[in-house]
């Protein structure tokens, strides 16, 4: 009766969540030392000495799992109570019909699916890929879930419908089984490619991301010290200057690579070639944009170009590509009268990587006339500079700067300045080497985690297939199927159900390729052929590991049927 039946399924749950709580914990208590040394290690933080263990952490555990195998137990007991005990005895006699090819879901999975593609491969702006990102990933989702479930069904109707191809052995039984159990059989393959999704959009990212710190840092920090002057006026500009190199030649080192240059750097309005300063207090995120105007006669110091430019005419450098021979701001027209390098340092660096830049170079003259007309944005000045040192030396350089810079008298200037700030590469290096560590490791954790719950979700997945398969399989032998002809028809079956899935997985990353090195750009990370070689590797070891699994359960499923 339902009264036993429900006994025996508490009895089962009760020991399943014992031995599961019990053996989780004791793992969790014995690794969480070498786990908490592994995110140390990545991280580069000092390993804590000690081992701790956190009982609030049991108590959580405890709660979290117990009420997960509570609400386990009563969905069971809710189902049993719905049924008839009869019924569920002779559940696996009882056949399944045909499914109906439902074309309304089919063309809407496709079309869905579609529209995640388009917004993963249409989207330019970064900060649009953030919010659009979500969008695409629950396009991609629902369109997985209605492509397995309904055009799936109407492919195997496709090849069924094709004598040359249904009636051979290898392809019959394969075909009619998996059309016939595709009800239940869609929902499974859409929730592993879901997961093998994640996967490898995990590792592949945070690898990605941790792997390319050092290029992540020096896109931060162009050089090994920035000293940012915000409206320096009078001669603030060379006695700050002075200040910085006495203070590096004091302590024995000197300025390298230096980059010295005054701009105007403000944020702007995008419509084309058109850039409109006055409006950056209301920017969407598809149309802000960040400009740096440089003065002929910094950018010939800066690079020992000669250049002359007249009045109309201008260099520009754009990260978006050409925008044609004419730049427009705020109406004032200027002939683009070639392009200029790309290496300008920029306090906002972070910032241009995510947006679109300009860098346009302009006349003495022209350059006096903007400063003047947006002296409300202030005139900005850079001075960069790298030394030959270790880390320590380094850092202790830093302190020192700062400190002088910090004690810079404004009396002692001819006009003065509005703010100054002074940046330091190996400063934060340890913060950058932390975040991105922090995330490979989440990426790690969470992948690992994903990954097992797709391995068994295969694994017993073709289990209980194949004792639903046992005696169909059975019946084959005694009507003259060979055991040779059951194993190819077996591979065939369980080729198509372990492989679609990673498949359209190595599909949907493909596609989404774009749109994370867009989102990767968040983190200074410009690399994009890292990424690429990132994701391949990553492919490669899932596909390994997909492999793996594959062997022990087609050798598995072959010794239940056989």
């Amino acid at each position: 009766g339902k009264g036993n039946i429900a006994g025996v399924l508490f009895f089962e749950t009760v020991f399943v969540a014992i031995a599961s709580i019990a053996l989780g914990l004791a793992l969790g208590i014995l690794l969480s030392k070498l786990v908490l040394l592994l995110l140390c290690k990545i991280i580069q933080f000092p390993v804590p000495y000690g081992f701790e263990i956190s009982f609030n952490g049991i108590c959580l555990c405890l709660y979290v799992f117990g009420a997960t195998f509570a609400l386990i137990l009563i969905s069971n007991l809710v189902r049993i109570k719905l049924s008839k005990p009869i019924e569920l005895l002779q559940g696996s006699n009882t056949g399944e019909k045909e499914p109906k090819v439902k074309w309304p879901l089919a063309v809407l999975g496709i079309l869905t699916l579609a529209g995640g593609y388009y917004i993963a491969i249409a989207t330019e702006n970064v900060l649009t890929a953030v919010f659009m990102f979500f969008v695409a990933v629950i396009l991609v989702i629902i369109g997985t879930y209605l492509l397995f479930t309904a055009s799936s069904i109407a492919v195997l109707k496709r090849l069924k419908a094709k004598p040359n191809y249904y009636y051979q052995t290898r392809h019959f039984i394969p075909v009619s089984g998996m059309l016939y159990r595709m009800k239940q059989n869609a929902v499974g393959l859409a929730n592993i490619c879901i997961l093998s999704t994640m996967v490898l959009v995990m590792v592949s990212g945070t690898v990605c991301l941790y792997l390319g710190t050092e290029d992540s840092i020096i896109t931060a920090y162009p050089n090994e010290y920035t000293v940012e002057v915000r409206g320096p006026e009078g001669n603030a500009r060379e006695k700050i200057r002075a200040i910085v190199e006495q203070s590096v030649l004091d302590n024995g080192y000197t300025p390298e690579n230096q980059q010295d240059y005054l701009s105007l750097s403000m944020q702007a309005q995008r419509k084309g070639c058109e850039l409109y300063l006055t409006h950056s207090n209301a920017l969407s995120n598809s149309d802000i944009a960040i400009v740096s105007i440089l003065p002929q006669s910094e950018y010939k110091s800066l690079y020992g170009e000669n250049i002359a430019l007249a009045g109309d005419e201008a260099l520009l450098y754009s990260s978006v590509g050409s925008l044609g021979s004419e730049i427009v701001i705020d109406g004032v027209h200027f002939q683009v009268a070639g392009n200029m390098k790309p290496t300008v340092i920029s306090g906002n660096t972070a910032l241009i990587t995510i947006v679109d830049s300009f860098s346009i170079v302009v006349s003495d003259e022209s350059y006096a006339m903007l400063k003047e007309k947006y002296d409300e944005y202030s005139e900005s000045w850079y001075y960069g500079f790298d030394i030959d040192a270790g880390v320590e030396e380094k850092l202790a350089l830093y302190d020192k700067i700062l400190a002088f810079a910090m004690e810079v008298d404004r009396d002692d200037i001819d006009g003065g300045f509005r703010s100054l700030s002074v940046s330091c590469r190996e400063e934060n290096r340890s913060y950058i080497y932390e975040m991105n560590g922090g995330f490979l490791f989440l990426g790690m954790f969470l992948g690992l985690i994903f990954l097992m719950a797709t391995v068994l979700i295969i694994y017993y997945k073709q289990l209980s297939e194949g004792y639903d398969d046992r005696q169909r399989f059975e019946i084959m032998q005694k009507v003259g199927l060979s055991k040779p002809e059951i194993k190819k028809a077996i591979r065939s079956q369980i080729l198509v159900v372990f492989f679609l899935p990673l498949g359209m997985a190595v599909i949907h990353i493909a596609f989404a390729f774009k749109m994370i090195t867009k989102l990767l750009l968040l983190m200074n990370l410009t690399n994009i052929q890292l990424f690429g070689i990132c994701v391949v590797c990553t492919v490669a070891v899932f596909a390994l590991i997909y492999a793996a699994v594959y062997a022990v359960t087609a050798k598995t499923y072959y010794r239940i049927v056989e």
